[in-house]
């Protein structure tokens, strides 16, 4: 661990130059104190890190300092595979791995093609941490520790053993055969099997995560795509599943095809459209205020009906 940040700490100097010891900090997302240290450490080693004083000041090597660049680890080449969507690689706890490996990808291009990558880089913006409206992001935080417990499984073809809490019911241990990794809108997802039963887990719900030496019980090729497909395909045949009949907005179509399962038919603006189940349906509904009209099941209607009662109660005028 500390050879690796040692080696993100150089290249952080040899693309950026001057840094003060806070913002290397913050970069290798270590304290202050472990910064100064890793730089006695490297001077010691013969890297050429100088302190520059002042209220500009920070760590600089000499100039035209250069390295030989160590190959990428393991979690690193994995996070590079993934870097289509830096968000996948936080939601599988590869984060720092990936910022980490792309330092290293930058240092090994040519100098001329590094300087108008960096150029470019400062051009772009992937999936900042809040929308226009200060909004943020979605994206669950799922620790590092059981993100890696379960990709240990995933990858060794090991039993995992975790502590899982459906929505609703008290958490308990199970032990399960995983089979991969799935991310979907920043939310994480396990697809296993359990006593030869499809399972699917979502991570943000594993409170505790421990890969077993046992071999998995899991066949050696699989088509996550397919299997992600089908397993989706039973989720919505549900028998809790309810059918609803909705008079929209056409400007909020979007919005409603979002949060429902599937449409079955759509007559101009009439549309019937399956939830999960009654609570999905009055919530997802809800969200759409004047936007849609319930016309069936009527029990629904009524349910809409009397929340739209409580909260005009609420702020009726007081005399």
């Amino acid at each position: 661990m500390r050879a690796d940040r040692l080696v993100s700490l150089v290249l952080l100097l040899r693309q950026q130059g001057r840094l003060s010891a806070a913002a290397l900090a913050r970069e290798l997302e270590v304290s202050t104190r472990t910064v100064l240290r890793d730089i006695e450490a490297l001077s010691a080693a013969g890297v050429p890190v100088y302190a520059e004083r002042g209220r500009n000041g920070g760590f600089a090597l000499l100039p035209g300092f250069r390295t030989e660049l160590t190959g990428l680890s393991h979690d690193e080449a994995l996070a590079l595979l993934i870097a289509g969507s830096r968000r996948g690689a936080q939601t599988f706890g590869l984060g720092s791995a990936l910022a980490s490996a792309m330092l290293k990808v930058v240092d090994a291009l040519p100098e001329s093609y590094r300087v108008t990558a960096a150029g470019a880089a400062q051009r772009l913006l992937i999936d900042p941490p809040a929308d226009l409206l200060s909004r943020p992001s979605a994206g669950e935080e799922v620790p590092d520790a059981i993100v890696a417990a379960i990709r240990e499984a995933v990858f060794a073809g090991r039993k995992l053993r975790i502590r899982y809490a459906p929505d609703g019911q008290a958490p308990a241990w199970r032990t399960v055969d995983p089979i991969g990794l799935v991310t979907v809108r920043d939310q994480g997802y396990l697809l296993a099997t359990r006593s030869g039963q499809d399972r699917t887990y979502r991570l943000s719900r594993v409170l505790a995560a421990e890969a077993l030496d046992e071999p998995a019980d899991r066949p050696e090729r699989v088509d996550l795509g397919r299997a992600w497909q089908d397993r989706g395909s039973r989720f919505r045949a549900g028998d809790n599943q309810i059918t609803v009949r909705v008079r929209l907005d056409p400007a909020r179509r979007e919005e409603l095809l979002r949060t429902a399962l599937a449409v079955l038919s759509e007559q101009e603006s009439t549309l019937e459209v399956t939830f999960q189940d009654g609570r999905h349906a009055e919530w997802a509904l809800w969200q759409l205020s004047t936007g849609a009209e319930v016309l069936e099941p009527a029990w629904l209607r009524t349910a809409l009906r009397d929340r739209a009662r409580q909260v005009a109660g609420l702020y009726a005028e007081r005399s």
